[in-house]
């Protein structure tokens, strides 16, 4: 039987897309031992009117879902990733191979 695709709303993929330019480095995630999945456990505080993620900034109104525990159930739901809300979120491999096309929309930071 084929899979059916994963539809995610908005603030969903948005939330997944964040949580994948955090699992890119070492000093906000890290690869569970034995596994190819990657445990996100610095999860930044917006400051002001914005949060940094990586060399993104991002308005804290886009960044929203990353401090949310029903967006952390919803992606759990659909295999992307293992909620231990609020102390960190595992992201399975498909969560991190998932095309969110958000990605691309991030604004750059100069900090």
């Amino acid at each position: 039987m084929k899979e059916k695709p994963t539809k995610l709303n908005a603030l969903q993929r948005r939330t997944l897309a964040l949580f994948q330019e955090l699992a890119k480095t070492s000093e906000t995630s890290s690869v569970i031992d034995g596994t190819d999945e990657i445990s996100i456990m610095y999860l930044p505080q917006p400051h002001g009117n914005h949060v940094h993620i990586g060399n993104f900034v991002i308005s804290s109104k886009e960044a929203s879902g990353i401090h949310n525990e029903k967006v952390w159930q919803a992606l759990e739901r659909k295999g992307l990733a293992r909620s231990e809300f609020p102390m960190r979120i595992i992201l399975t491999v498909r969560g991190q191979n998932f095309e969110t096309d958000f990605n691309d929309k991030f604004e750059i930071s100069n900090h």
